[in-house]
């Protein structure tokens, strides 16, 4: 009978042993270089090559599956639990074996974003409590998914203390199919609700909700005068309760040594230099939610994978509440 408990007491331990032996280091590279949106964005916090900057340092710690496996279901400090499907035990396992295989530092290494002098207080707990360290210190990404419904405070709540539940049926109002969860469960008890309704209402009332608009360009298509590519620009809020995007303009950095051969659409203005860069420019009125424009540019040549067509959107309302307007959207390379 002793001989039978002190077997269930060493269970977890055998089957983290066996987890490490499994543990692939290149495998756990892999998961730990790819990020969003495939992918728990673990680098955000803990540093590129797991130095350590907003959360502890991973690398040669010397931390076993079950650590990794603990912190990550049921973490310690402020980071949200991520659930199985997030990142399984084998996932785990191969993490660990990543971190074992990198050499411990000397000292942690800095937050990808600091809290700066004088921030607003809702910004300042956003990057203290790590919200901001994916995000960015604008919160664009939460700002884009309120914007889309114009919700209140308990719904903004809801996507972050139950973020790996709530998340999917807010894709589905929108309209989108995608089933990727870069986020886990924020805990009530490490972030409070009155911490998370100072974040909400400085992202509300200071910088102002942002309307989810998208652009995507098209593979270019070899013709007879050049290079053709198509650029979709879409709200894709939801119709009725998202935002309005009015005072757009898109524009797209042409490729170096490429020349505009002819575009279509809306309000094409031409071409303008900004940034050492030929910028092709369209301006439109407005974006209600569930509108989208058709675009198009034909270029003299084919962008490449080093320098290849890409742009952002812009809009003059509804901009911040105070300070800059430095709010866009911007548009991916065009598949090569």
């Amino acid at each position: 009978m002793f001989r039978f408990f002190v077997g269930l007491l060493m269970l977890p331990l055998g089957q983290s042993v066996a987890f490490a032996q499994q543990g692939d280091a290149a495998a756990g590279k892999a998961y730990w270089d790819r990020g969003a949106p495939r992918a728990t964005a673990c680098r955000n916090c803990h540093g590129t090559n797991a130095e350590g900057a907003f959360g502890p340092d991973l690398a040669g710690r010397g931390l076993n599956v079950a650590h990794v496996i603990r912190a990550v279901r049921q973490p310690w400090g402020i980071m949200p639990a991520f659930v199985e499907s997030q990142m399984s035990d084998k996932d785990a396992a191969d993490l660990t074996a990543y971190f074992a295989s990198l050499p411990k530092v000397d000292a942690p290494g800095k937050w990808r974003f600091e809290v700066a002098a004088g921030a607003p207080n809702g910004q300042a707990i956003a990057l203290n409590i790590g919200c901001a360290q994916c995000h960015g210190p604008e919160l664009n990404g939460p700002r884009n998914n309120m914007g889309a419904v114009n919700e209140n405070f308990a719904y903004f709540a809801n996507l972050v203390y139950n973020h790996t539940t709530a998340m999917q049926p807010h894709r589905a109002l929108l309209g989108s199919n995608a089933t990727n969860l870069d986020m886990g469960n924020y805990s009530r008890t490490r972030l409070s609700e009155g911490q998370l309704r100072q974040i909400f209402f400085w992202m509300r009332d200071e910088l102002g909700f942002r309307p989810m608009m998208a652009g995507a360009l098209s593979k270019g298509e070899s013709g007879s005068t050049g290079v053709t590519y198509n650029l979709s620009v879409s709200n894709n809020g939801v119709q009725g309760k998202g935002l309005i995007a009015e005072g757009i303009t898109v524009s797209l950095i042409i490729p170096k040594d490429a020349t505009v051969v002819a575009a279509t659409g809306t309000g094409y203005q031409g071409t303008r230099t900004a940034n050492n860069a030929t910028n092709a420019v369209w301006q439109l009125p407005r974006s209600a939610p569930k509108d989208s424009e058709r675009l198009s540019i034909t270029l003299s040549k084919a962008g490449t994978q080093a320098d290849n067509l890409r742009g952002a959107i812009r809009w003059a309302k509804p901009g911040p509440k105070s300070g800059p307007n430095n709010d866009n959207a911007a548009i991916a390379p065009a598949p090569l």
